[in-house]
């Protein structure tokens, strides 16, 4: 019997120490290990802000300044930590309604009870102020420090682009993204969202009873610093790029500027275009209807990079190259033109007239010349068999002068143009056609359609001789000494470097004694081509492409009109017009400029 109840008292001591063992675990679990509980503790003492960090600033080639940020301010909310306030008080300082208020804290509720959520968002210092003297009264809601985008001059609105709230979808294929998170939404905002944004931060701070914050937690010890966005230099001319938008006040259409050599985007027009200012702050979901609304101007709309336009007569320097790398003619080749192309019953019109070469043709802008060397090349039956394959090499050609493609570089929703392949025109006559079938391509009309980028890139090609670096817009990253070198290579079109000096002879022929010698500006040597591109919905488009000095040139400008009318009425004077500018500082031509600013086409 002794030994029994000896046992038994073993057994309870033993059970009782494996409880208090188990006792003791859980408790240092819970104190050491587990935090859920001590969090929701600090939660009633702690808040944790998150530090927004400065976005990189935009500079021009010349370092002007063109995006900067501004102090702003939203107003959180905590739905776990609300607790009963004077509504119509918050509404009345907010300028808000009671329906307003209700929607918002539910909205907030349902992302999430315990994370901060934007409850007014993008206040002025003046009005965070008014607030801040009564924010004890509104337990649950506290200010966060926010920088919005401001623009000192009001240009470049399509390229610079702008920021927006991050949609749920984001958030779910990006972490670092949360409710009420600013993105890049077009432009070199989208581009370079990566470099700009920066890194965030947080800070811990100690509230009291009343909603009001005591000082930071453990002296900042565990607060982490935000990291602000790198800076961007763009390859903008700030001075250029005004001076083009002034010129195409009250005209559509676009201006595209690029520094041959190296690739760089000098200028880039839109026109109509907007102020950049509009789509910041707290108006900018009210603008950004109002701008997209506008079916006159269509201000959003970028020209330069998303219209597909008939590159008109301007198309005529690729076609020429090409009959010249095919063999198809050479410099003394001469074509009878007898004042059009004639098909069957039909006649591309051309005001020229009598023996034509390949210079002369440039120079005179010859449809007559440039439908016989387009048939030629695609019906080369001694290298070809058929036209499919005859139209196919010539497309080749085409696609290595940068048409038909997109460059992918740092320039968002860039279209393709359009280029047909042979299939397309199989379908098109059931298989029956030929090179009269499309010789309006020859003339940069029919089917063929192109980007303006993608003329401006054509003249860097001629400029260079044979190659282009892909058009990019960033030329330096986090500093002025850190080149973007992602866009260097040089590439080539496939042109043979010799084909390129009879078709700039042509050019600078143009200038002196062709279609623009109108638009000729004293002691600058300039190879140009006016071009007219049909439009079937109204008035003809005006094209002229240019660069400059053409034995060494430093700036391509290809410029259209919409509506404009003949290319060396309204596109060459304001191509050349920009080409002075940007070499000389100055216009020499004050009455061409005056002239132009008081044209307007809509």
């Amino acid at each position: 019997m002794y030994n029994n109840l000896q046992n038994r008292k073993y057994i309870v001591v033993g059970a009782m120490a494996i409880i208090m063992f188990i006792l003791l675990c859980r408790l240092f679990y819970l104190q050491l290990i587990e935090s859920s509980y001590k969090d929701a503790a600090d939660n009633n003492a702690l808040r944790y802000i998150t530090e927004h960090p400065d976005r990189g600033l935009i500079f021009d080639r010349k370092d002007s300044l063109m995006v900067y940020n501004e102090a702003a301010y939203d107003l959180m909310v905590v739905p776990n930590e609300l607790r009963e306030f004077d509504t119509i008080d918050l509404c009345k300082t907010l300028e808000i309604d009671k329906e307003t208020l209700i929607k918002r804290l539910e909205k907030a509720k349902n992302y999430s009870p315990m994370i901060p959520s934007i409850f007014e968002q993008q206040m002025s210092k003046e009005a965070c102020g008014s607030l801040q003297e009564k924010l004890f009264k509104f337990p649950g809601f506290f200010v966060q420090n926010r920088t919005l985008r401001s623009y000192p001059a009001p240009i470049a609105a399509h390229i610079l682009g702008y920021i927006g709230e991050v949609n749920s979808n984001t958030i779910e294929e990006e972490p670092y993204y949360q409710m009420g998170d600013y993105i890049g939404i077009s432009g070199i905002e989208k581009a370079y969202e990566e470099e700009l944004r920066g890194v965030k931060g947080r800070r811990i701070v100690l509230v009291d009873v009343h909603n009001r914050e005591k000082g930071s937690y453990k002296n900042g010890k565990e607060d982490v610093k935000a990291q602000p966005g790198k800076d961007l230099w763009c390859t903008l001319d700030m001075d250029l790029q005004k001076y083009g938008e002034k010129l195409m006040e009250g005209k559509r259409g676009s201006i595209v500027a690029i520094e041959p050599s190296t690739g760089e985007i000098l200028c880039i027009v839109s026109s109509p275009s907007y102020d950049p200012n509009l789509l910041v702050g707290k108006d900018r979901s009210k603008n950004y209807v109002k701008l997209l609304r506008d079916s006159v101007k269509v201000p959003l709309f970028n020209r330069a990079l998303m219209a597909s336009y008939p590159p008109g007569s301007t198309f005529k320097l690729a076609n020429g190259l090409i009959a010249l790398q095919e063999g198809i003619i050479n410099t003394s080749t001469s074509y009878y033109c007898g004042g059009g192309y004639n098909i069957g019953n039909h006649t591309i019109g051309c005001h020229h007239g009598g023996a034509t070469n390949i210079v002369a043709a440039v120079q005179h802008s010859c449809n007559t010349f440039f439908c016989k060397a387009f048939y030629n090349i695609v019906s080369n039956k001694k290298k070809y068999k058929t036209i499919q394959e005859g139209y196919t090499a010539w497309r080749n050609y085409i696609n290595g002068l940068g048409f038909g493609q997109k460059f992918n570089t740092d320039l968002p929703y860039e279209l393709a143009g359009s280029i047909p392949t042979a299939d397309y025109f199989d379908r098109k006559y059931s298989g029956h056609w030929n090179g009269n079938s499309i010789v309006s391509m020859g003339i940069g009309q029919g089917e063929a359609g192109t980007t303006p980028l993608q003329m401006a890139n054509l003249l860097c090609i001629i400029a260079n001789h044979g190659y282009y670096i892909k058009p990019h817009i960033v030329k330096a990253i986090g500093s002025k000494d850190n080149p973007n070198d992602q866009f260097s290579e040089r590439i080539n079109s496939g042109i043979d470097a010799k084909h390129f000096i009879p078709i700039i002879k042509g050019m600078e022929l143009v200038m002196t004694q062709g279609t623009a010698r109108l638009s000729n500006v004293p002691g600058l040597k300039i190879a140009g081509k006016t071009g007219t591109a049909q439009n079937p919905h109204g008035r003809d488009h005006s094209v002229f492409a240019c660069f400059a000095p053409s034995d060494k040139p430093q700036i391509a400008v290809f410029v259209l009109v919409e509506n404009g009318g003949w290319g060396g009425v309204v596109a060459a004077p304001i191509a050349t017009l920009m080409l002075e500018h940007y070499l000389k500082g100055e216009t020499s031509r004050p009455d061409v400029e005056k002239n132009i600013l008081t044209m307007k086409f809509y």
